[in-house]
């Protein structure tokens, strides 16, 4: 049993003696000798890093169109690397890179048998260019300097853009859309939307921002740098709380409990027996009454949350529930390679078969998005990614707990972004507007890069050995 599972999550994966006899080993490295001549390419990974970072430092004030070009320059730089790679062959490549590379198979083949080819080709390359960009900071954040300092860009801009939200609710901003019920008690409510013109989208914008500040408080050394990490965790979930995204919430509550639990679990390590065994529940236990308390005397909070399981009555949910039945049909058409990835396939098929006054452009539902898009193969390969990239980031995990690193921070904190952001996803499909994507493939990437290629089935010793060699060469 044990031995299928770790088959299946990938762990024993011999990547190095794959690498070697694939045609991969004949493509990278090809301009090596150029690289060794190119003053400018000495400074390769500082360049890499520099594109992401401004991407992460431009995405919630610009375009998607911006942002689109920015990601562009991103995978042109990845192809340049790797055709100039000096390093060994198949030390970048993870399990993770594997599940993508299939899943981007999966999508292309979906688009090559489109019923509305030209449109899902478009989706097809923006796919692309997110999967690239996801392959660069892979390679980037392997470095811990280069890790810590793309995740304060981002917490920079999320500040940035949580301060304008502040601002929205104490001195209002007009609703760009109806984003709550008319008939609510809630109708005149202010939601936040800041630079990302939606409350939804803002959401899940900051949902990172929060997960990652938090973490960034026990990452980050010395009083002032956790008071700034305190500071912006406290920004960030006040304006993500007053964007009264019930998905956002969801996400919000979700990856705060992953993080809390992984917290608690890294930290009671050296703790006496009574308080190992008690802090778990004890944790539980307050943090649920803090929430209770906070809904039941909150009266937007108490309506906001209500509304949740009120079902068609509520108009959003109504909406949802009539999108989600006509894509559910749309997937029994085309049940195992979808329609082709992208909103603008779905908003040439999605007509055929909505009810009178449900026009959308997603299927709110990630994972009926992936469905429709991909099929079934799809989900499937989907599912597949999310199982390793969950069982890889626990196994890391346990070897940093033993090693006391403070990088294991980081890797509980993408963790945890992870459930958020498909909590939030599972009603929504915000997550696939730019300035969202970028953030879920930022989370693939950070576990990704703690990838070792230490054999599961190394002595203890020479596994803590090994590790403690990779970190301190980080």
């Amino acid at each position: 049993m044990n031995s299928v599972w770790q088959q299946l999550t990938l762990v024993n994966l011999p990547l190095r003696q794959w690498s070697e006899s694939s045609y991969l080993h004949h493509i990278i490295g090809w301009l090596r000798t150029w690289r060794q001549g190119s003053w400018l390419m000495r400074w390769a990974d500082y360049l890499a890093a520099g594109l992401v970072a401004i991407v992460f430092g431009l995405a919630p004030f610009v375009s998607t169109g911006v942002v689109g070009v920015l990601l562009l320059a991103c995978a042109g730089f990845w192809l340049l690397l790797t055709l100039t790679d000096e390093g060994e062959i198949g030390t970048g490549i993870t399990p993770l890179h594997l599940l993508v590379l299939l899943y981007w198979g999966v999508a292309t083949v979906a688009t090559a048998v489109s019923p509305v080819r030209s449109a899902a080709l478009e989706g097809w390359i923006k796919l692309t260019l997110y999967l690239l960009f996801f392959a660069l900071m892979a390679r980037v954040l392997r470095s811990s300097r280069f890790r810590s300092t793309l995740i304060l860009v981002y917490l920079v801009a999320a500040a940035i853009v949580s301060v304008v939200g502040l601002r929205q609710w104490f001195f209002g901003a007009s609703a760009l859309a109806t984003w709550v019920d008319p008939e609510s008690s809630l109708a005149g409510t202010t939601r936040v939307y800041s630079f990302l013109g939606n409350p939804n989208l803002l959401a899940a914008y900051l949902l990172p921002a929060t997960i990652f500040s938090a973490a960034a408080f026990f990452a980050w050394r010395n009083w002032l740098p956790k008071l700034l990490a305190l500071t912006l965790w406290v920004v960030n979930s006040a304006c993500l709380v007053l964007t009264f995204s019930r998905g956002g919430w969801i996400g919000y509550v979700a990856g705060s409990f992953v993080l809390l639990m992984l917290l608690v679990h890294w930290l009671t390590v050296r703790f006496p027996r009574f308080w190992r065994i008690w802090t778990l529940p004890i944790v539980l236990g307050v943090t649920a009454l803090l929430v209770a308390v906070a809904v039941i005397t909150v009266e937007p909070l108490r309506e906001r949350v209500a509304s949740i399981f009120v079902g068609r009555e509520d108009s959003s949910n109504n909406f949802r529930i009539n999108v989600w039945m006509a894509v559910i049909e749309m997937i029994k058409d085309r049940p195992w390679l979808g329609i082709g990835p992208g909103n603008d396939a779905f908003n040439r098929i999605y007509p055929r078969y909505q009810q009178p006054g449900y026009t959308a452009l997603s299927a709110y539902s990630v994972v009926l998005e992936i469905a429709v898009e991909t099929g079934l193969i799809g989900v499937a390969c989907f599912l597949w990614l999310l199982l390793v990239a969950f069982s890889q980031a626990w196994q890391r995990i346990q070897q940093l707990r033993k090693l006391g690193s403070r990088e294991g921070f980081w890797l509980m904190a993408a963790v945890a972004n992870m459930v958020g952001m498909l909590a939030h996803g599972l009603v929504d499909t915000v997550w696939y507007r730019p300035q969202v994507s970028t953030l879920w493939w930022l989370t693939i990437a950070l576990i990704a890069s703690y990838y070792s290629l230490v054999p599961l089935s190394q002595t203890p010793t020479e596994a803590y050995s090994a590790n403690k060699s990779e970190l301190s060469a980080q």
